[in-house]
């Protein structure tokens, strides 16, 4: 039984840092689940309440900053309301419109054609374009070194406490 529980939270801290990279998949919330997989395998006796504020605090910082960061990147390079929105909408729909490439191609398109529709110029519009890559890219980074910090966490706990 020890051996499927600790698969399981592998498998699901594993998921959760894919997610960080593939926006349909969970991310965080699989990291979640798996400290109540461990609870549930083993003991929730190692999980005082400084865990969990600690852990809640990380995945609120982790949301928050995800859009914040990833609308940065679209508004320092000058997009409008629209492409952050468009953008976003890409980052959802582009993997799946174009499997290998979509997760880059989608939210670029997206900001590309919101400028565009507001009346900004082509080259306006493939700089937010770029604008939107750099927030993709600095918010993908951000999010999988706050989901190691979570997982760390979760191992100091289980080891010291």
């Amino acid at each position: 039984m020890a051996i499927l529980g600790w698969i399981l939270i592998i498998a699901l801290f594993a998921v959760g840092l894919a997610g960080a990279v593939v926006p349909v998949l969970p991310g965080a919330v699989a990291i979640f689940v798996a400290f109540f997989v461990y609870g549930w395998f083993f003991t929730f006796g190692h999980f005082n309440a400084w865990f969990w504020i600690i852990q809640a605090l990380i995945i609120i910082v982790l949301f928050v900053a995800d859009y914040a960061v990833g609308a940065w990147g679209t508004k320092k390079y000058g997009g409008s309301r629209l492409s952050v929105i468009l953008s976003t909408i890409g980052v959802i729909i582009g993997p799946f419109v174009i499997p290998a490439f979509g997760l880059v191609i989608g939210p670029f398109l997206g900001a590309f054609v919101g400028e565009l529709l507001v009346g900004s110029s082509v080259s306006k519009a493939a700089k937010v374009g770029y604008g939107t890559l750099v927030g993709l890219f600095s918010s993908m980074v951000m999010k999988i070194i706050l989901q190691i910090v979570m997982i760390i966490v979760f191992f100091i706990w289980i080891a010291f406490f």
